[in-house]
């Protein structure tokens, strides 16, 4: 097993073999980072690493930790959004220190990317905000398109079987049409 570290999530995360898997994930990709980062990902939600919300990078690392690698290692389980507050409140600290200037473009989408899949109308309009600077055009795209289904629905329907709430009327007539957005 790797010695986790910021650096190793970083290079892992930013490598051009998972880039392209970032949006377009596979059941092994999903598999991969469950066997590597499964256990980093419990100890960060038991309390680990909170040395590393000392550096920018470390704060990023810690977000996609606690923000992607549970969509990938629980895709379809509830666990994949559990520690999407958690993921907030590490990229809220790391922006009103500044740490998010320290960052690549890439690097801010990510660190950012937890107010996207919020489902309070308050965290999509500050999604939209960060998102809306030079480098991040085309994420400012999907911010704005997430902050509409929150808008609309006042949360993300894709999301209410996994979590076992009742979907309305309205939510599944726009799940079943071509402008749903399934996750």
């Amino acid at each position: 097993m790797d010695i986790v570290t910021p650096e190793l999530i970083d290079d892992f995360w930013f490598s051009e073999r998972v880039r392209p898997l970032w949006f377009d994930s596979t059941p092994a990709f999903d598999d991969e980072i469950r066997d590597r980062f499964e256990e980093t990902w419990r100890r960060a939600k038991d309390g680990g690493y909170k040395s590393w919300r000392q550096t920018a990078l470390g704060s990023l690392a810690l977000v996609i930790v606690f923000d992607q690698f549970p969509l990938n290692m629980y895709r379809g389980k509830p666990d994949s959004f559990s520690t999407e507050a958690r993921a907030r409140e590490v990229a809220e600290a790391a922006i009103e220190r500044g740490f998010d200037l320290e960052l690549t473009p890439q690097q801010q989408a990510f660190l950012y990317m937890p107010y996207m899949h919020s489902e309070s109308l308050a965290d999509q309009n500050r999604s939209v905000r960060l998102f809306d600077k030079p480098g991040l055009e085309e994420n400012l795209k999907f911010a704005h398109h997430h902050r509409e289904i929150v808008r609309r629905f006042g949360r993300f329907p894709h999301r209410n079987a996994i979590l076992g709430r009742a979907s309305t009327r309205e939510e599944r007539d726009w799940l079943a049409s071509d402008e749903a957005f399934l996750g």
